[in-house]
């Protein structure tokens, strides 16, 4: 049995540009409604931890959050890292892409994917 956990309680927010840029990525790529987002951290890049931003399964120990009507997972660890964190999208001259907005990370990189707390 899944649990859904309301929006109020996921750790994370899209923006509408986020969102829009999800779903449209969920109808290009045909995306299963077996898969749904994973938000994560995993150890590396220039400031010690990666964002994780992609379509994946649910794995066990992972919660599961309907955000804006985008199903997403995280795994319960990475709650701690990215509690409060917004995910943008860019589509601009200087920057095309997701951005994270942290309020957690101590310092990030130029590239905007990896923090250290």
């Amino acid at each position: 049995m899944s649990t859904i956990i309301e929006a109020v309680a996921a750790p994370v927010s899209f923006t509408p540009g986020a969102v829009a840029e999800l779903n449209k990525l969920i109808d290009q790529q045909e995306i299963s409604p077996d898969f749904g987002l994973r938000v994560g951290v995993e150890g590396g890049g220039c400031s010690g931890m990666n964002y994780i931003l992609g379509f994946d399964q649910k794995k066990d120990g992972d919660q599961e959050y309907l955000i804006d009507g985008v199903r997403t997972f995280m795994h319960k660890a990475h709650g701690m890292y990215l509690a409060g964190m917004q995910i943008d999208f860019q589509d601009g001259l200087n920057a095309r892409g997701f951005t994270f907005n942290n309020p957690n990370a101590a310092s990030t990189c130029g590239c905007g994917t990896s923090f250290s707390v």
